[in-house]
């Protein structure tokens, strides 16, 4: 695992991974651009499975996104086998926010848009913290137990108990 805290070992890493933009790229993709350093955005983490950067349009105060290294569709497109990539998002999300001195982890919300409600078809993380200080717009867009929300645990729990989400 490699996390960086400045853009230039990071980019160095990034093109090793993603060397020739073969599989597990989609052209198309602004996440796919963003973690093969073609967007020019800051990333906090990248390791083979993961890479988290700010958002762009931040709903609180700390407002990272957490995706996958290589391209990966929406939450509905995941099946019981990514369990653990889920839980891996969750981990580096949690670290990101300790390494930005977030040290109430009682506030923060780690959660999905649920389809057709993500503006960007590669499964994407949001981390937020502090929640309590997400203005009301925010609280809307990232209001856990929603049509368009799910917490990581809520993911987490159905892609356990059903196998795939549907």
């Amino acid at each position: 695992m490699a996390t960086n805290e400045g853009s230039e070992p990071a980019n160095v890493y990034i093109s090793k991974i993603n060397q020739g933009q073969g599989e597990g790229y989609d052209k198309k993709c602004i996440f796919c651009k963003v973690v093969n350093n073609e967007m020019g955005t800051e990333i906090l983490h990248v390791d083979e499975e993961v890479s988290c950067f700010r958002d762009i349009k931040p709903g609180a105060p700390h407002h990272y996104l957490v995706v996958p290294t290589r391209h990966v569709g929406n939450c509905k497109s995941l099946s019981k086998e990514h369990v653990s990539l889920v839980e891996k998002m969750v981990e580096i999300g949690m670290e990101i926010l300790q390494k930005n001195n977030v040290l109430d982890l009682s506030d923060v919300r780690f959660g999905f848009h649920w389809p057709p409600f993500c503006s960007v078809s590669h499964l994407h993380l949001h981390v937020l913290s502090p929640a309590s200080q997400m203005g009301f717009m925010s609280r809307l867009f990232y209001r856990p137990n929603s049509y368009w929300f799910v917490t990581a645990d809520q993911l987490i729990q159905q892609l356990n108990s059903k196998g795939e989400t549907n």
